[in-house]
């Protein structure tokens, strides 16, 4: 099946990535740590750009921009270089960016997403190593504001630009681009999502095969999504009353949903790029091999192989490996005894994730008893048989107390032992998620214990005998009487009967 394309639409994307994990900035020695600091406190003469100072590399950025490029299955150029990209601005106290031009450090590589009818290979042109500039603050909104301050700190942070080919065709097609990229990110541990700046996102987009529109700066992926959805919208809508679309540079407006002009778009001549004269070419291509070793297991090899070794389906294993932390538990809790793999994936891809997806939280676990597993591609994955849960939301606010693995591993036994109904047992995820605790103390303090058969036989006759009307209705053929029979049993036993079994109990009396 061809996906049709009636308007046009080609997004590529350029993707920012600040390479916060590392302890110093690309081409000196200050901290990282700058998020929760005094504006302008994380500077020096280098990141400044004063006169005299000279830059040194970072010799880890360019270890993880080689694993970000192997990752996103890129060549590796034989010998990089750094390039003086020219412009002014207020956030570039130099006056230049110290960049990668025509010998990007990675290139040639591919992402593949679940594209509006099935898969899609989404091309990746080139991965840069880059400097960050500095951070404008706008008094106001940035069309009408009184007033801009600038903080350096973000100055000389390591960026790897990774460019797209324009091969996405709509705007959920680009954010799912970004949330694979993020993963695949994630797995490496290069950088932490989660801190201010991590991934900023410049959007390319066209519609009618027309000229092609920069969108800046976009902070989220929810973001970007709606700003390709606006700028597809307005370029429609203004060629539609006959005007010409020109090549430009946008600016998102996330409180107001739309896309503001900026400037006439750069080409490349404008920047005026040449070598970095105080910085030598690198040979990388040699390290190649040792960079390889280093790589994890990464989502799409990992999703692999959880359909063939633990036998889930593909859905389960697409949702659990786009999150490292919730594919690692899910792994962790099929050892738990008498768990199976697909009592593991429905308990911890469906329920777990979807009540943390509810709180709009996330997880990050601590991991205990580690063993490495080598694969048929050399590369390792860890295995725990432990691990301790710390829900955070943004900015990493602690909202319960810790969870262990063990306590996820007791309930799915709890139910699969017929002791508590499934109902129970997500009522104890849910209690688990937000007070603590342990499932034996939530049944004990909740009275979840499962009722006995004859308490179940006894609420299905009373259920029967004070519903006539519905009980004509069920023998007329109504679907939705039995339902309403399984709630009143529901009810009288206080949900701690198994819905099933009091169907299958109502339709036998039923048909007596």
């Amino acid at each position: 099946m061809v996906y049709q394309n009636p308007d046009g639409v080609r997004i590529g994307l350029e993707v920012h990535v600040q390479l916060n994990k590392l302890n110093t900035k690309l081409f000196c020695g200050c901290s990282t740590k700058y998020h929760d600091s005094e504006p302008n406190t994380h500077v020096c003469p280098v990141c400044l750009g004063l006169p005299g100072s000279l830059p040194v590399i970072n010799e880890k950025a360019v270890e993880y921009a080689m694993k970000i490029g192997l990752a996103l299955n890129c060549s590796i150029v034989e010998q990089t270089q750094f390039h003086r990209k020219n412009y002014y601005y207020p956030d570039l106290p130099k006056g230049f960016q110290t960049t990668q031009y025509d010998f990007p450090i990675a290139g040639e590589g591919k992402i593949v997403i679940e594209g509006e009818d099935g898969e899609r290979v989404i091309g990746i042109t080139r991965a840069h190593i880059e400097e960050d500039p500095g951070r404008l603050q706008h008094i106001g909104s940035i069309d009408k504001s009184k007033g801009t301050l600038i903080n350096y700190n973000r100055s000389g942070m390591t960026l790897i630009e990774i460019v797209s080919e324009p091969d996405m065709r709509s705007p959920k097609e680009a954010r799912r681009y970004l949330d694979k990229l993020r993963s695949i990110l994630d797995y490496l541990d290069v950088f932490d999502g989660d801190l201010e700046g991590a991934m900023r996102v410049d959007a390319n987009v066209s519609v009618f095969m027309g000229e092609r529109v920069e969108v800046k700066n976009i902070s989220s992926f929810k973001g970007a999504e709606r700003a390709l959805l606006y700028e597809i919208m307005r370029q429609k809508n203004h060629i539609r009353r006959g005007g010409e679309i020109t090549l430009e540079t946008r600016h998102f407006d996330e409180a107001r949903g739309v896309t503001l002009s900026m400037r006439t778009k750069e080409t490349e001549n404008d920047y005026r790029y040449f070598p970095e004269p105080d910085l030598v070419p690198l040979r990388v291509a040699d390290r190649v091999p040792e960079i390889l070793k280093t790589l994890p297991e990464l989502p799409d090899a990992k999703r692999e192989r959880f359909v063939k070794e633990y036998g889930i389906i593909d859905m389960h294993a697409r949702a659990a490996v786009t999150d490292q932390d919730i594919a690692d538990l899910f792994e962790t809790v099929t050892l738990g005894e008498n768990v199976s793999p697909n009592n593991a994936a429905v308990w911890v891809i469906d329920i777990l994730k979807g009540e943390l997806n509810y709180r709009d939280v996330i997880i990050r676990v601590t991991k205990t008893e580690k063993r490495e597993i080598e694969s048929q591609n050399q590369c390792k994955w860890p295995l725990y048989k432990s691990m301790t849960l710390k829900l955070y939301r943004k900015k990493y606010v602690d909202t319960v107390p810790e969870i262990e693995s063990g306590n996820i591993i007791k309930t799915i036994q709890l139910v699969k032992e017929k002791k508590i109904t499934e109902q129970s047992g997500v009522e104890i995820i849910r209690t688990m998620l937000d007070n603590g605790g342990k499932p034996q103390d939530i049944v004990k303090e909740k009275g979840l214990l499962k009722v006995a058969d004859d308490i179940v036989a006894t609420a299905v006759e009373e259920a029967i005998a004070e519903n006539p009307e519905a009980v004509t209705d069920f023998h007329a053929g109504k679907e939705k009487s039995m339902n309403f029979l399984v709630g009143k049993v529901m009810q009288k036993t206080k949900g701690r009967a198994d819905a099933r079994e009091a169907r299958e109990k109502l339709i036998t009396k039923l048909n007596e």
